[in-house]
């Protein structure tokens, strides 16, 4: 897989289950291009798996600080991009417990890069690029007041291990600014994964290794068909009545966004009039 264009990507553990999601969702750039998302299942949390994943991928991989990534940075083809969405929340929980007003500052400012993202979502990248040249005085007055902050407390307390964080990853926070393609969060890949947080308890065990990887399988279409518009159960009875008999080699026209305008032909011709 090789593309200039960035992938979301994060990593789960659902009891027995691992899996690393990967969000293709160029819609914010303005890019008409279908999403899609690919759970693969791994029996384990080993950073291997990913890198086996995106062996033949360049481009930029925005994720959260999955330490199993690094390597695939290293590589040099692979352009890191990192998540203000878990930068965030690290404040919002000390906020919340405590009330801390350097917390709640840190959250203000988080929360003016937010807002200028607002109006630029859906536009071109060009556009994007350069209204976020307003994010830029943001950030380095931001970064100051990190720096400060952090020397004030103790290097023990959750506030100084959320700054920290913060300044760690600051380079690939900051990147989405010079480059209009990349999002200033992965929560693309999140809205993917909530899917197998809603059913935890439903279903704990994969059962095996065949089980995990056909567990990803559906996750993957089922996803995909949500980020098509469709229906997951729709679209399944649709697949599912054509399968059997569909050319193996051309089995690629039944996913999601390839069907996706049959489907809601469909749809409409069996609504009542």
């Amino acid at each position: 897989m090789q593309s200039p264009c960035p992938v979301n990507a994060s990593a789960l553990r659902l009891d027995a289950l691992i899996d690393q999601t990967y969000v293709r969702d160029d819609r914010p750039a303005g890019d008409a291009s279908a999403p899609a998302v690919w759970f693969a299942y791994s029996p384990n949390r080993q950073g291997e798996h990913p890198q086996g994943h995106l062996k033949s991928f360049q481009g930029i991989l925005q994720a959260d600080a999955f330490a199993g990534f690094d390597a695939l940075y290293a590589r040099g083809d692979i352009l890191e991009a990192a998540c203000w969405a878990h930068a965030r929340r690290k404040f919002f929980e000390i906020h919340q417990a405590q009330g801390s007003p350097i917390a709640t500052e840190a959250l203000k400012r988080i929360a003016a890069l937010y807002a200028i993202e607002a109006e630029l979502r859906g536009k071109p990248p060009d556009v994007r690029q350069q209204g976020r040249a307003r994010a830029k005085p943001i950030l380095d007055a931001f970064h100051v007041w990190l720096l400060d902050t952090r020397r004030q407390l103790s290097q023990k307390s959750g506030l100084a291990n959320a700054i920290g964080y913060a300044l760690n990853h600051w380079q690939a926070l900051i990147r989405y600014v010079s480059d209009g393609r990349i999002e200033i969060d992965n929560n693309a890949a999140e809205r993917a994964l909530r899917a197998v947080a809603l059913g935890r308890k439903n279903f704990l065990f994969a059962g095996s290794d065949a089980g995990g990887e056909r567990a990803a399988a559906l996750y993957s279409l089922i996803g995909s068909a949500r980020l098509n518009g469709l229906d997951p159960e729709a679209y399944l009875r649709f697949v599912i009545a054509r399968i059997a008999d569909y050319p193996a080699n051309r089995v690629s026209d039944l996913l999601p966004w390839k069907v996706a305008a049959q489907i809601a032909q469909s749809a409409n011709q069996s609504s009542p009039a």
